[in-house]
């Protein structure tokens, strides 16, 4: 949707989910939108010389998120919000979904 904005349905798609997520590493946004890596990785790193996201390390795992510091920070998160209700409904429901941890066995559903 913003991706004529934007320049790149990745950047886009990087963005979308740091805002509802949180925070993300390469790999993980990669499969949630199965797409290439090196793609992603490319992204994350001009997203991060522009100062709209920062990283930091834990482990061998860069961990990526949006700057608090960004000047424009609250006005991005409002636009993707407000993109957010365009999507469709399942795509919705895995954006705000953060589970990271299996489910116990035998846990009632």
């Amino acid at each position: 949707m913003l991706e004529a904005i934007l320049g790149s349905t990745n950047r886009e798609r990087i963005l979308l989910y740091l805002v509802f997520r949180k925070e993300g590493y390469a790999r993980e946004i990669s499969r949630y939108y199965n797409t290439d890596l090196s793609q992603i990785q490319k992204q994350l790193e001009r997203l991060e010389n522009g100062g709209i996201l920062f990283s930091r390390s834990v482990g061998k795992t860069i961990i990526y998120a949006i700057n608090p510091r960004y000047p424009f920070k609250t006005e991005l998160e409002s636009l993707f919000k407000k993109t957010f209700e365009f999507l469709p409904k399942d795509e919705q429901a895995s954006l705000q979904m953060d589970r990271k941890r299996p489910r116990r066995k035998g846990k009632p559903v």
